[in-house]
């Protein structure tokens, strides 16, 4: 289905393991409707180009920059954001370590971590360091997060 520039369409999104409703416009933002249509609020906006990675989440097992990403690329595409994550090792793990301090860039690392886990579970410090260069915090250091990643890297093995 093509859409004409301007209007509005229904499609459906899988969200979190369920397809939801939502009316788009060929510019809608992926955040903008998760968050406004969706209500699924942890994914944050913050730079709105891509540099600060609050708000990451999952298409397909690949973490995506929500703030990048139209609403209409999304269809057909397998979607998790943070609220999809419930229970998971990698939160506990930030809870654990005291991975977070403001907790506004928390759900983003958490999505991006949680990535890096499952694409590497034997992630050498270097390619943790790397995939943590992708997220921006501005309270707290590093160290907290990257321990919570290899605590739960550890424990995997």
């Amino acid at each position: 289905m093509s859409l004409s520039e301007g209007m509005k369409h229904q499609f459906y999104l899988n969200v979190n393991q369920e397809e939801r409703s939502v009316v788009i416009s060929p510019s809608d933002i992926l955040l903008s409707v998760l968050r406004e249509q969706l209500g699924l609020t942890g994914s944050k906006p913050g730079c709105y180009n891509g540099d600060c990675g609050a708000c990451t989440i999952d298409i397909n097992g690949t973490p995506i920059k929500s703030c990048l990403m139209l609403a209409i690329e999304a269809i057909d595409k397998n979607i998790t954001t943070i609220e999809g994550l419930k229970d998971t090792p990698i939160q506990k793990s930030f809870v654990e370590h005291f991975a977070f301090q403001c907790g506004y860039c928390t759900p983003g690392f958490i999505m991006n971590c949680n990535a890096l886990i499952q694409k590497h579970p034997n992630a050498s410090d270097e390619v943790i360091e790397e995939w943590l260069e992708s997220n921006i915090c501005r309270c707290t250091g590093y160290k907290e997060i990257e321990e919570a990643v290899k605590s739960v890297l550890h424990s995997n093995k």
